[in-house]
């Protein structure tokens, strides 16, 4: 979700598994539900996500999101009709080989429901698990598009590499025939956002150039003056690190945010300090920020979040959307067949607005903003714009 476009940003065995029994109903707020076939056995989710590691601030928000829309997804009952839900959360410290390993754990304790994936790492070694055993498998904040179109089985309750690309490029219109430099480092990330941008905008007509730095740089002068002369339409900056200010500071010294339209990700709220005095000349895609949506379901969700103690952010609603989903899925019990005929083409009211998982690849179709920061060394988001899912939706997947 793992960074910068919103970019993708992208040991042991299971350590605690901290276990909650909390239930679900189905439908919508306040409706207990009478479905849940299957007895009064509990209905066993397992959440493998980011509680330490490189990605936990990300982990935090997802989690305390999910619990606020357990809650209100089944207007607090917590039930799925008769049935409590079991929810197990195991730490993958965003390492693969733990996700994997806490897995198949997992769904050899009869687990039917897996959510979680902060990591695109993680994300696309857990879906393969899933499809082979059969069982609902939600990722998380997890960006990679490689998720659409993973399996019959597998999910997503955040948005998409594409759905930030196609948010981004609405910053200059049609690219039919347009120029759009990718400026990120020489690094696995950054050449993984030269090629998401290539297949997302290539193929709608413009011309696509990466202009990467080494990891190594400290001295961003140079590479700054290349983007300038570069005369791009768009320059899309994919960066992550604590380079970044400097990088930042570099572009406006350069003149690049007079000679071209620059586009980044909103992070978090914690990284905003680090666009320093350009803040207010970038152009930032978002995917979701605190107060953006403006929606009855976002004012739930904070409130809950509020309560507990907990703080809304960028990924807070992915975990949100999570729980609607498995609520939904699970309404007539927790066969997996059972659970993608009824995720596969609904709709629902979401944090962001109207919310479609696309039936023939499980992208899940959402609205996306765009936004801009204000208030200098304290900055706040402003919503520019918020576009429709139609208008960023991914191209569909070939569902495997």
């Amino acid at each position: 979700m793992g960074r910068k476009i919103h970019p993708v940003r992208l040991p042991a065995a299971l350590t605690t598994a901290a276990v909650l029994l909390l239930a679900a109903a189905c439908g919508s707020p306040g409706s207990a539900g009478s479905g849940a076939g299957g007895g009064t056995d509990p209905i066993k989710v397992g959440l493998v996500y980011s509680k330490s590691g490189p990605l936990a601030s990300y982990g935090k928000q997802y989690i305390e999101g999910f619990q606020a829309g357990l809650d209100y997804a089944t207007n607090g009952s917590k039930k799925i009709g008769d049935r409590a839900v079991e929810v197990t959360e195991v730490d993958d410290a965003g390492d693969p080989a733990k996700a994997v390993s806490a897995a198949k754990d997992l769904i050899g304790k009869g687990y039917k429901i897996l959510a979680g994936s902060t990591s695109s790492g993680v994300a696309t070694q857990v879906a393969p698990i899933a499809e082979q055993n059969k069982v609902l498998f939600v990722s998380g904040p997890a960006a990679t598009d490689a998720v659409t179109g993973a399996g019959t089985y597998t999910f997503r309750s955040g948005r998409q590499t594409a759905q930030d690309i196609n948010t981004a490029a609405a910053f200059i219109g049609d690219v039919q025939g347009k120029k759009v430099v990718v400026f990120a480092q020489d690094s696995a990330f950054g050449q993984a956002n030269v090629a998401g941008v290539q297949a997302v905008l290539g193929a709608k007509g413009a011309t696509v150039e990466p202009l990467l730095v080494p990891a190594s740089a400290t001295d961003f002068t140079p590479f700054a003056t290349q983007a300038k002369e570069a005369k791009a339409d768009l320059l899309f900056v994919a960066w992550a690190g604590t380079t970044a200010q400097a990088m930042w500071t570099a572009l406006g010294q350069q003149g690049v945010f007079d000679a071209t339209t620059v586009v980044t990700g909103l992070d978090i709220t914690a990284t905003w300090p680090a666009y320093g005095p350009v803040a207010d000349k970038v152009n930032f895609l978002s995917h979701y920020f605190a107060g953006a949506a403006g929606t009855d379901v976002e004012k739930a969700m904070t409130e809950r979040v509020t309560k507990a103690g907990g703080t809304v952010d960028l990924f807070t609603g992915d975990g949100f959307t999570a729980a609607q989903m498995i609520v939904h899925a699970a309404e007539k019990g927790d066969d997996a067949d059972a659970m993608v005929k009824n995720l596969a083409g609904w709709s629902f009211d979401g944090v962001k607005g109207a919310m479609t998982v696309r039936a023939e690849d499980h992208a899940l179709l959402q609205p996306m903003f765009q936004a801009k920061l204000t208030g200098g060394a304290t900055p706040t988001a402003e919503v520019v714009k918020k576009l429709d899912a139609d208008a960023v939706a991914p191209a569909a997947a070939a569902q495997k």
